[in-house]
C-alpha cells in the first residue's frame, strides 16, 4: 500500500491555503520552536508566562535568545507590530495585539503599531485609498481598546508618516532584488510596482527606534505566521544598513468556524468580526464544527475529539485562559459529558460578552487617539 501524501499547504503573506502543517512551516521559513529552555528564560522577567506561549499558539522565534542576551546586559528591548486595513477586524486578528500588550506590560518597552493603509489597497481590486483609511481609524481604536500604556504606545498610518518612513524605505529598497521578491512572495509580471515596493515600508518600524536613537536598539516583533516573509526578505538588508535584525515570535492563526486552518476576514460565515451583533455571533457559533460524536447518545457514550473540534479551539486560543478551567472543559468534550448545543451556548455567550465590553473600551478611546499618533 503507498504511503498517503502529507496534505498540501500554503501560507503567503495575502493568502493561506489547505490545512497548515505549522511544524513544517517553521523548517521551510528556518524559525525555530520557542522550547522550554527560552520559556523559562522569558518567564525569569515576566514571573508566570502568557497562556499563548505555554500552550504553544506562540510557538516559533528568530533570535529570540539573542534578544534577551541583550535585554540582560541592560539594553532593552522595543516592540512593534501591525495590522493592514481591508475590511472590519475579526477575533483572530486580535492576537498579535493581545501578545503584544502582554509584552509591553512585562518587560515596561516601547511599543509602535504599524496600520499600513496603502498596502492593500496595493494588493486587491475594489478598495479605495479614502475607504481604507476610514479602516484604519477602526482598526486602531480596536487595537487600543486592549489597554496600551499611553505614554509608551504609538500608531502610525503609512499614508500620514510617509515622509519619515519614505527615507528609510528607500534605503531598504535598494538592497532588495525584483528576483528576490518575486521568489519570495509569487510576483508575476501583472504585479503592479506599489505592490512589489511594500515590504520596503513595513521594514523600516523594525529599526526605526534605531534611526532615532543615533545607536541599535532591538526590537521584537509577534505577529501571525503569514508576515513572516516580510522579514525574511528584510532581515538581512536591515543588518546591512548597520542596524540590528529583528527578533520575531510567531503566532499560529485563530481557526475559522468551520475548522478552516485560519480565520478568514472574506468569509463572513467562517468568521467573527468585532463588530457581529450578539444574535449573529449566536448564529455563527451555532454553525460552528465540533469534534463530537453524530447523535447525542454516540456522544455521551464515545465522547468526543476536543483536538479537532473548533469550539474548543476557540476556547483554548482566546476564551480561557485559566489552564485547569480550559482541561476541564477539553475533557468534558472527551467524555462526552457536554453536548454540541451546551458547549456552543457557553462560547457564544462568553463571546458576547468580550465583544459587549470591547466595544465600550473602544468607544472611550475615540477622544484619545490623536494622543497615540505619529505624524511627520
Amino acid at each position: 500500500m503507498p504511503d498517503s501524501k502529507p496534505e498540501q499547504f500554503k501560507v503567503g503573506a495575502y493568502k493561506v491555503e489547505g490545512k497548515v502543517d505549522y511544524d513544517a512551516f517553521a523548517k521551510m521559513s528556518g524559525i525555530k520552536p520557542i522550547d522550554d529552555e527560552l520559556k523559562q528564560r522569558i518567564a525569569k522577567y515576566t514571573g508566570t508566562l502568557h497562556y499563548m506561549l505555554k500552550r504553544n499558539i506562540f510557538y516559533a522565534q528568530r533570535d529570540m535568545g539573542w534578544l534577551l542576551d541583550e535585554y540582560e546586559k541592560g539594553n532593552p528591548f522595543y516592540l512593534y507590530t501591525g495590522i493592514a486595513p481591508s475590511g472590519a477586524m475579526h477575533l483572530g486578528h486580535l492576537m498579535p495585539f493581545i501578545m503584544l500588550k502582554w509584552l509591553q506590560d512585562k518587560f515596561h518597552a516601547e511599543v509602535i503599531i504599524q496600520i499600513p493603509d496603502e498596502e492593500k489597497y496595493l494588493a486587491k481590486e475594489g478598495l479605495t485609498l479614502e475607504g481604507i483609511h476610514d479602516l484604519a481609524i477602526d482598526d486602531a481604536l480596536n487595537i487600543l481598546a486592549l489597554g496600551f500604556k499611553p505614554k509608551r504606545t504609538k500608531i502610525f498610518f503609512d499614508t500620514e508618516y510617509a515622509s519619515t518612513l519614505y527615507k528609510q524605505a528607500v534605503r531598504v529598497a535598494k538592497r532588495i532584488t525584483f528576483s528576490t521578491v518575486k521568489d519570495a512572495f509569487g510576483w508575476t509580471g501583472e504585479t503592479n510596482i506599489g505592490e512589489i515596493f511594500y515590504t520596503s515600508m513595513q521594514a523600516v518600524p523594525a529599526f526605526l527606534k534605531s534611526v532615532e536613537a543615533g545607536h541599535n536598539v532591538p526590537c521584537l516583533i509577534p505577529l501571525a505566521i503569514d508576515q513572516d516573509v516580510h522579514f525574511r526578505v528584510a532581515r538581512d538588508v536591515i543588518d546591512k544598513l548597520g542596524y540590528y535584525k529583528p527578533a520575531i515570535i510567531h503566532s499560529k492563526f485563530l481557526p475559522g468556524l468551520s475548522g478552516a486552518s485560519k480565520m478568514s476576514a472574506s468569509d463572513p460565515n467562517d468568521t467573527i468580526y468585532l463588530n457581529d451583533a450578539p444574535d449573529v455571533v449566536n448564529k455563527k457559533v451555532g454553525r460552528a464544527f465540533t469534534g463530537q460524536q453524530a447523535t447525542a447518545e454516540l456522544q455521551r457514550k464515545y465522547g468526543g475529539n476536543p483536538d479537532v473540534c473548533t469550539v474548543c479551539q476557540y476556547y483554548k486560543y482566546l476564551f480561557e485562559p485559566d489552564d485547569r478551567k480550559l482541561e476541564q472543559i477539553l475533557d468534558a468534550e472527551r467524555s462526552g459529558k457536554i453536548l454540541a448545543g451546551e458547549h456552543k451556548a457557553d462560547l457564544a455567550k462568553r463571546i458576547n460578552e468580550f465583544l459587549r465590553k470591547h466595544r465600550l473600551k473602544k468607544a472611550i478611546m475615540k477622544e484619545k487617539l490623536e494622543s497615540f499618533m505619529l505624524r511627520s
